[in-house]
């Protein structure tokens, strides 16, 4: 089963870790689940854009085109996997500094599994209301910020000591990396490739 590993990291992440430590799926297994779970804010994503509409303080919720949300909404799938792919790597890359050797699977298990609560909080988007969605956001970076620095070490095999410093590094790295995204797109959207409102 593709998702039988959430309700673990919610309930008890330490144990959970440790079984999927155990497992090590095979790359396709890993696959499933990022291509699955990212699902859920790219279509919540396109459905609040496009038809509902957000609300931003006071004032008619905000629209954009049918067509535009689509775009975005596939743009958004392929960076949400991109994202997830380029955090695995980074954990590959830098498990040398910390004497681990993982394998790019077990790299990208830890990088899925992490990003699993910031891709599930997607469906606070049906409710498109800027403060929520903002403050479910936080709870989410959290949480995965949570199940990094407790699945490090474990899916590592590290010493906790050495796991906090390689947490530290990879969330620092991943801040590049989100913060390189936003770049991209705000670069992309003075290009013209911008959403089209509708009243």
């Amino acid at each position: 089963m593709i998702l039988n590993h959430i309700w673990g990291l919610y309930a008890h992440p330490k144990e959970e870790w440790h079984v999927i430590e155990k497992r090590h799926e095979s790359l396709s297994y890993s696959l499933m689940h990022i291509l699955t779970i990212a699902l859920i804010p790219t279509i919540c994503s396109y459905y609040a854009a496009a038809h509902i509409g957000w609300t931003i303080g006071v004032g008619n919720p905000i629209k954009i085109s049918v067509e535009s949300a689509q775009i975005m909404a596939v743009s958004m799938y392929f960076a949400l996997i991109f994202g997830v792919f380029a955090l695995a790597y980074l954990i590959q890359w830098m498990a040398k500094t910390f004497d681990s050797k993982p394998d790019f699977v077990q790299a990208l298990e830890l990088a899925a599994y992490t990003a699993t609560p910031l891709l599930m909080v997607g469906i606070t988007a049906l409710f498109p209301v800027l403060w929520f969605v903002a403050l479910a956001g936080i709870a989410a970076v959290a949480y995965s910020i949570y199940l990094l620095y407790s699945g490090v070490p474990i899916m590592m095999n590290i010493p906790e000591e050495k796991g906090f410093i390689y947490s530290s590094s990879v969330v620092t790295c991943g801040l590049v990396l989100l913060v390189g995204l936003m770049a991209f797109t705000a670069v992309m959207w003075t290009m013209g490739f911008g959403p089209e409102f509708v009243a």
